[in-house]
């Protein structure tokens, strides 16, 4: 099969299986927008693939990596919510109840995202802004970066990364 014959092939499978596609993933997801969007970043992926090889069933192909995506999108946002968790918990929680040395502590790890977070490329910085400060999906982000859905992933991702690792590499203040 050439490449003409299999993107043809291709639109078309995501054209009219695309309801059964969304169902795949909102299986997994329990969301019919991130379902979608695991759809279109299916799409992307498999039609900016480089190299071509025979499909025996095409549908059932892209069936499984809408199905991957999808689960690889739910590890991501377990990651998300357990990297942050503490974060808002101290969000929450009431300044007056905390020591002067724990608010020390704090403001001081708050630096160091901050610290972080303008290490990142404007664009990464911005993504992961847009998407965890102003409430955006990705896919609104990736219409105001004029990016793709799959790039803003990859950025949110780098910038938690980022983030994760330069509060792990911290040295506590000195007693």
């Amino acid at each position: 099969m050439d490449t003409q014959t299999w993107s043809a092939e291709l639109e078309d499978i995501f054209v009219n299986q695309r309801p059964r596609l969304c169902c795949v993933a909102a299986k997994v997801l329990g969301n019919a927008d991130q379902a979608d969007d695991v759809v279109q970043d299916a799409y992307l992926k498999i039609s900016e693939a480089t190299t071509l090889f025979e499909v025996k069933q095409p549908i059932s192909y892209v069936s499984r990596v809408v199905r991957n995506l999808a689960i690889d999108r739910c590890r991501r946002s377990a990651f998300e919510s357990a990297l942050f968790a503490k974060a808002e918990e101290v969000d929450n929680a009431s300044c007056a109840s905390h020591s002067p040395e724990v608010i020390a502590i704090d403001r001081q790890a708050l630096a160091q995202v901050v610290d972080a977070l303008d290490e990142l490329p404007e664009r990464t910085r911005r993504a992961f802004e847009l998407y965890r400060s102003g409430n955006h999906t990705q896919r609104e982000v990736a219409l105001q970066l004029g990016v793709s859905t799959t790039s803003v992933n990859f950025m949110i991702r780098d910038a938690l990364t980022h983030c994760h690792q330069s509060l792990q590499g911290r040295s506590l203040p000195d007693k």
